[in-house]
């Protein structure tokens, strides 16, 4: 396995039989939240968004917020500057609640802003 993420330049790990996907490159501090298989990944984007892309709760626990978190940072383009303004015309689609999912996503290390928190952006 360690050959195996040599050449692949990915880390390759195993979790009761299943793999555990990479986290991703901008986690801002790696650990056992990060333990996640693609199964539970489907389960939980199943169970908390509606067939429309919208979240229907918050999730409480750290790793099923990292799923949740990770899947609503694909409605922002890389590369794109955002305003705050359009991050919650984007957020407030998604969930009504969208100050908390903001505040998360930055948190967690998937979007990036500059002090004055006038640009937003997908953190690379």
């Amino acid at each position: 396995m360690s050959l195996l993420s040599e050449n692949t330049n990915r880390q390759i790990n195993k979790l009761d039989k299943e793999l555990i996907c990479d986290a991703h490159k901008t986690a801002t501090s790696v650990d056992d939240r990060y333990n996640i298989t693609d199964k539970e990944k489907q389960n939980v984007i199943k169970n908390y968004f509606t067939p429309e892309g919208a979240l229907k709760t918050y999730p409480s626990k750290e790793k099923r917020k990292i799923i949740v978190l990770e899947e609503i940072t694909k409605n922002f383009k890389r590369g794109k500057i955002y305003s705050e303004k359009e991050v919650n015309r984007v957020l407030s689609r998604i969930f009504e609640d969208y100050v908390t999912i903001r505040r998360a996503l930055i948190e967690y290390g998937f979007l990036k802003r500059t002090d004055d928190c006038s640009k937003y952006w997908v953190k690379e």
